[in-house]
């Protein structure tokens, strides 16, 4: 419970703030890449479930372009194609790598995410969790975390809530640490980033 409730805090600030120069650099050569594809905003603010269920305004580098239709699959997940044409140029590459995630460096800042935790789902699917599911919102969510790096957008919208779920009562040192190193594994192969 110590690192849970005071650990994980101090090293989440600890880590953004080692990053936040990094972020800076990189968000000085994507902008302008984003902005120059489609003259559109570099962020995509996403309304997400927080800890206790508290909505949040989750950060993104946008990937697709301004005013993109919301696409979902029969479960409710989103739709994800590698030959999506909502997705801009720039952004196919963000999200290929993973760099549209890092401005949520200053979502961990402020205190709504931290660096591992369960996948944050969209504010509107809250009434849809069952009672299983629920304590994943025990915790804050993660810009990574276990579903993200063994499975990333290899599981179905249940099984995910389970998996985090399953995690939010099993946080420890030794299993972030795990989901960290794992995580660099995922981004580097590029496993399982399209869903459809």
């Amino acid at each position: 419970m110590m690192y849970q409730n005071k650990i994980k805090r101090i090293l989440d600030l600890a880590v953004a703030l080692c990053v936040l120069p990094f972020f800076i650099l990189l968000f000085l050569v994507v902008a302008p890449l984003i902005w120059l594809e489609d003259k559109g905003s570099i962020f995509y603010h996403a309304k997400r479930i927080g800890k206790d269920c508290k909505q949040i305004d989750m950060l993104k580098f946008r990937t697709m372009k301004m005013h993109a239709p919301n696409k979902l699959n029969a479960d409710g997940s989103t739709y994800n194609a590698q030959d999506d044409p909502r997705i801009t140029k720039i952004g196919k590459l963000l999200r290929e790598t993973s760099i549209d995630e890092i401005p949520q460096i200053l979502n961990v800042l402020k205190g709504d995410m931290s660096l591992i935790g369960p996948r944050a789902s969209e504010y509107y699917v809250l009434d849809t969790y069952k009672k299983d599911e629920l304590p994943k919102m025990w915790v804050r969510p993660g810009i990574t975390g276990y579903t993200q790096a063994y499975y990333r957008n290899n599981l179905s919208v249940r099984e995910k809530r389970l998996r985090d779920a399953w995690y939010a009562q099993h946080i420890s040192f030794a299993l972030d640490l795990k989901i960290v190193f794992k995580t660099v594994s995922t981004v580097l192969k590029r496993e399982n980033i399209y869903t459809n």
